[in-house]
C-alpha cells in the first residue's frame, strides 16, 4: 500500500507495524509530501479502528526510521530532507567507564597483528620505493599495485584485470565512487530492507532515494527486484548487494540466488553494487554476484574487516565501458590512494601474512559464534566465521530500552533501527571481534539475561 490516508482494511497485526509500513510507503511514493503534519495520535486512531497506543508505537517507530519528526505542541511531520548530522548504529558517546563495545564490527584483535605491522614497516624501511613516499599520480598506484588487488580480488571470487582495478582508502571511499558512476540525484537504488548502515548517510548527500526490496531467507527477492525496477518509471538505476556476510543479518547467498539476481538485474537494466566488506573471510562461498554480470557490476572490497581495522585500503572491479568515468569520480572525490597502506598491503599479500592472518581469524571467530550460539541461543543469526551475529527480537520488545540497559551493565550493542530501510521488527547486532575473549562472555550473558525467554529459543 503506497496511498494516503490509510483505511481500516490497510491495517493487519501487528498493528502498529503495519501503520508504521503503510506510512512508510506512502512517504516513499510521495502520497505524502516533505513537512505534510500527519493527523493527531487520537484522531488517526479513531479513523482506522485502533487504539492510541497502537498510532503512538507507529510514531515512534518512524521517527526511528528517520521518516518523521515529532515536535511538541505541533505535532507530527514527514522529514523535509536529510539531516546533517548522521545517526550511526554504534555506540560513539564518552563514558567514565568504557563499556564492553559489541557495537563496532571489527577483526579480532589478534596479537599477530601488531606482530605483522611491526615485521612489515622494518623490512619496508630497508626498501621503501619512491612512488610510496613522492608519487602524486594516481595511474601510477593502479599500476604498481593494481597485480596485489587482482589477486587478492582472485580470492574473492573475482577474476578482474589490474587495469579494471580502482585503488581506494577503504571500501566507503569505492562505494561513493561505484553510487556517482551508476547513478545520478535523483535516481532510485534498490537495497535489502536491512542493509549496510553507511548507505544511508550516502544516498542522501548524493541526493539519491533508497527503495528497500522484499527478502526471504536467502537474500533478495529476484522477481520483487524486478517488479520495483518497473514500478519505478525508469528512475531505478542501481542494485545494492551484500550477498556475502557483511550485511546486517550476516547472510550469505548461495549460488543459485547470487546467479538470479545478477539475471533480474540485467533484465530490469539496473547496474550491480556488490559490496564485500568482510572479503575472503567465509571459506567455499559461491561466486561473487558481480562474476555474472561482469560488464554492469561494482564490485568492492577491502583489507580492515578482514585482517586489521588500521589497514584503510580497498579495491573496486569496474566494468570496463564506465571505468574511465569512475577513475574521474576517484579524483574528484579523494585524488588516490595512499600509496604507503597500498605498499603494506602489497607486502601483507605478496608474502604469507595476509594469509596467516586470515586463517588465525578464522580459528578465533569460529570459536566466538560458537559462544555466541551457546549463549544467546538460535535466533542469533549469523555463520560461523562472521563478524557479528543478528538477534531479532519478539513483536512488542523496546529495542532501546534494552539496548539502555546492556549499556547501564557496561555492555555496548548497536541497534537494528540503525540498519532498517524503514519500519522493521525490533533486533541487535552483536559484533564478536572487538572485545577480550572473556569479555565477551561476560557480556553475551549480560546480554542473555537482559533478553525476553523467548528471544533465546
Amino acid at each position: 500500500m503506497s496511498h494516503w490516508p490509510l483505511r481500516k482494511d490497510d491495517i493487519t497485526r501487528p498493528a502498529y507495524r503495519s501503520l508504521a509500513q503503510g506510512i512508510a510507503a506512502a512517504i516513499d511514493a510521495g502520497s505524502l509530501r516533505p513537512g505534510q503534519r500527519l493527523p493527531p495520535h487520537r484522531d488517526l486512531a479513531w479513523q482506522l479502528g485502533v487504539s492510541v497506543q497502537t498510532v503512538s508505537r507507529a510514531y515512534e517507530e518512524l521517527i526511528r526510521a528517520d521518516l518523521i519528526s515529532g515536535e511538541v505542541g505541533r505535532g507530527s511531520f514527514v522529514k523535509s530532507g536529510p539531516r546533517e548530522t548522521i545517526e550511526v548504529p554504534w555506540f560513539r558517546a564518552p563514558t567514565d567507564r568504557p563499556p564492553i563495545d559489541l557495537s563496532m564490527m571489527t577483526p579480532v584483535r589478534l596479537p599477530q597483528i601488531a606482530g605483522a605491522w611491526s615485521a612489515t614497516l622494518i623490512r619496508l624501511a630497508d626498501r621503501l620505493p619512491d612512488p610510496a613516499m613522492l608519487s602524486f599520480r594516481p595511474r601510477q598506484t593502479m599500476s604498481l599495485y593494481g597485480g596485489m588487488a587482482a589477486v587478492w580480488l582472485a580470492r574473492c571470487g573475482m577474476v578482474v584485470p589490474a587495469q579494471r582495478i580502482l585503488i581506494t582508502n577503504g571500501t566507503t571511499p569505492a562505494m561513493f565512487v561505484a553510487l556517482l558512476t551508476a547513478a545520478q540525484p535523483g535516481d532510485v537504488i534498490a537495497t535489502e530492507a536491512v542493509t549496510c548502515h553507511t548507505l544511508k548517510p550516502a544516498a542522501q548527500h548524493l541526493h539519491l532515494r533508497l527503495k528497500g526490496i522484499a527478502c526471504d531467507a536467502q537474500g533478495m527477492d529476484p522477481d520483487a527486484l524486478v517488479a520495483a525496477a518497473r514500478a519505478s518509471g525508469g528512475r531505478m538505476k542501481a542494485v545494492f548487494l551484500l550477498p556475502s556476510g557483511g550485511g546486517p543479518l550476516a547472510q550469505i547467498m548461495d549460488r543459485d540466488r547470487r546467479e538470479a539476481l545478477a539475471q533480474a538485474a540485467t533484465r530490469a537494466g539496473l547496474m550491480i553494487l556488490e559490496s564485500d566488506p568482510t572479503g575472503p573471510m567465509p571459506p567455499r562461498r559461491p561466486p561473487a554476484v558481480s562474476s555474472f554480470a561482469p560488464d554492469r557490476s561494482f564490485y568492492f572490497t577491502g583489507l580492515s574487516k578482514c585482517l586489521s581495522p588500521g589497514l584503510r585500503i580497498g579495491f573496486l572491479a569496474m566494468p570496463e565501458n564506465l571505468a574511465e568515468a569512475a577513475l574521474n569520480r576517484h579524483l574528484s572525490m579523494a585524488w588516490m590512494a595512499t600509496p604507503l597502506m597500498a605498499e603494506i598491503a602489497q607486502d601483507w599479500i605478496a608474502g604469507d601474512t595476509a594469509e596467516a592472518l586470515l586463517a588465525a581469524q578464522r580459528v578465533e571467530l569460529a570459536a566466538r559464534n560458537r559462544m555466541a550460539v551457546r549463549i544467546l541461543g538460535p535466533r542469533a543469526q549469523g555463520f560461523l566465521h562472521g563478524l557479528h551475529r543478528w538477534l531479532p527480537l519478539p513483536d512488542g520488545c523496546d529495542e532501546a530500552e534494552v539496548l539502555a540497559r546492556a549499556l547501564s551493565h557496561q555492555v555496548a550493542l548497536a541497534p537494528g533501527a540503525g540498519f532498517a530501510m524503514g519500519p522493521a521488527g525490533p533486533a541487535l547486532r552483536v559484533s564478536l571481534g572487538g572485545a577480550a575473549l572473556r569479555d565477551l562472555e561476560q557480556a553475551l550473558r549480560i546480554v542473555s539475561a537482559l533478553l525476553p525467554p523467548d528471544s533465546r529459543i
